[in-house]
């Protein structure tokens, strides 16, 4: 495809299909800082509206700006712009409008927003070079004082200056737009965009995919969602509160009866393996990773408390399981004992991608699974939710179950495959990578999701700037990571 020179576009209502950036202020209040900024900001959009129709539109944004992050960590909104605000981007962009932009050689974003919450989305995944936006004034102590030092005119100027050898070939622009600097492209155009059906190139024309992303809105807060969600959140927890009470005390083989009175569902596919007696090992359920309840909801299929070995879950959610629990400590030789040492006892259920993806995707299988056993049963999890993840990176874990039992009509998917037969264990001679890779393929087929090499670091990297890693969580553990790291130099 023949690439041309450079192009400027409006990231409002050109590159993004909604022209009103209210929404993503209210996430940044949300996720950032809570309720009360949330409902705060809310209750401005009235005002907010008002000074639009005056013709006041600057004086509208600079009230939103003002409310969603004064008083806020600037680390804070930099969090929430990598980690929550590009998949609400993603699924807002004007495809159309996203390849004729894609085809420039030089591209440049033009933003309302302060440029902190667009730059990271717009470089990495619409592989634009520049971003230019209003400029947050940060106090010496990293607080954001809730003033932007950037106007209309002065952005515009910040454009010039980016094209003072060679004016842009083109501009994307709304009808509307403000902006001034559009004057000094050589082009100009306007939705609809009209682009080549012929051409084929879709790694250039498709946007960088967003696999990992956080905080715990689903919808886009647009102002009825907001009010329908803050409308929710007192029945909501008095909901959570019924279910987990019910969860924590009712027998495992009566919950699947009584979960579609509180407005819950559990789809079944495939042929739930039968317990087995008499057996010196137990089954291996190798599930892919959803949320915290995939192996309380496979439980509960079952009808029978089957343990599920963990990484980094909450006290409190060890505390609120209907089932048994093993934390691993991601050193390979002691996480082996114990998984070896559970299926000796019976049936056992493990996610060895080692973290949840919201996205559909699988991550990396770990082969450790593969090496302890044959009588390995893959089942692929899968959820659906109304109003909040019951995941988080970055977030307090301990309210993933809460959240999850808020959501007013929580479905969930199970599917059971066959077990493996022994030619495509370790026993037939396959090394433990072929194994899970294979695993992870038939169970990225059967949900219709994608296989990626990505791992739980690499997930925390992208959303906590971190790499996961937990502490060891016993004593005994802590001795035996000690022991293992210093073996090589005892024998």
């Amino acid at each position: 495809m023949v690439m041309e020179n450079s192009i400027v576009s409006e990231f409002e209502g050109i590159l993004l299909k909604d022209s009103d950036p209210f929404s993503y202020f209210m996430l940044v209040a949300f996720e950032a800082s809570g309720l009360i900024r949330f409902a705060l900001l809310l209750l401005c959009w009235p005002v907010i509206r008002f000074l639009d129709a005056l013709g006041m539109g600057d004086a509208g944004l600079k009230l939103m700006v003002f409310v969603a992050t004064a008083g806020l960590r600037v680390l804070e909104i930099e969090s929430v712009s990598r980690a929550v605000l590009p998949k609400f981007f993603m699924d807002d962009i004007d495809m159309e409008a996203w390849r004729v932009f894609s085809r420039y050689d030089k591209r440049v974003v033009v933003t309302k927003m302060p440029r902190i919450m667009v730059e990271r989305f717009v470089k990495e995944h619409l592989r634009a070079d520049e971003v230019v936006g209003s400029e947050l004034v940060v106090n010496r102590f990293g607080f954001a004082t809730g003033l932007v030092n950037s106007d209309i005119g002065f952005i515009s100027s910040k454009v010039a200056k980016l094209f003072v050898d060679d004016e842009p070939s083109l501009g994307l622009r709304r009808a509307t737009s403000s902006f001034q600097f559009f004057s000094i492209c050589k082009k100009q155009m306007h939705s609809p965009f009209i682009t080549d059906e012929n051409c084929h190139d879709h790694q250039l024309l498709r946007p960088v995919p967003v696999i990992f992303h956080d905080g715990r809105l689903v919808m886009r807060p647009t102002p009825s969602t907001a009010l329908l969600i803050l409308s929710w959140m007192p029945l909501g927890i008095l909901l959570a509160i019924i279910r987990i009470i019910i969860g924590v005390m009712l027998p495992l083989r009566i919950i699947p009866y009584v979960t579609p009175l509180f407005g819950g569902k559990i789809i079944v596919k495939g042929k739930p393996p039968s317990p087995i007696s008499g057996s010196s090992s137990g089954v291996l359920f190798v599930c892919t990773h959803r949320t915290l309840m995939d192996p309380v909801v496979l439980s509960t299929v079952l009808m029978r408390k089957i343990p599920a070995v963990t990484y980094s879950i909450s006290r409190l959610s060890e505390i609120l399981s209907p089932i048994p629990t093993v934390r691993l400590t991601r050193i390979r030789e002691v996480d082996a004992q114990k998984i070896k040492h559970e299926l000796s006892k019976g049936d056992l259920v493990v996610c060895p991608e080692g973290t949840t993806c919201r996205e559909p995707f699988l991550l990396r299988f770990s082969g450790l699974f593969a090496e302890l056993t044959d009588r390995i049963v893959p089942v692929a999890m899968n959820y659906r939710v109304g109003f909040f993840h019951a995941t988080t990176a970055g977030g307090w874990k301990a309210l993933d179950p809460i959240f999850f039992f808020m959501n007013p009509r929580p479905v969930y998917e199970v599917t059971f495959l066959n077990q493996l037969p022994a030619e495509a264990t370790c026993s037939s001679g396959k090394s433990p990578h072929d194994v899970a890779n294979y695993v992870q393929r038939i169970l990225a087929a059967t949900l219709g999701f994608e296989c990626t090499n990505f791992t739980r670091k690499d997930k925390y990297r992208v959303l906590a700037g971190n790499d996961g890693t937990v502490s060891c969580t016993s004593l005994v553990d802590q001795v035996k990571k000690v022991v293992s790291t210093f073996k090589p130099f005892l024998q």
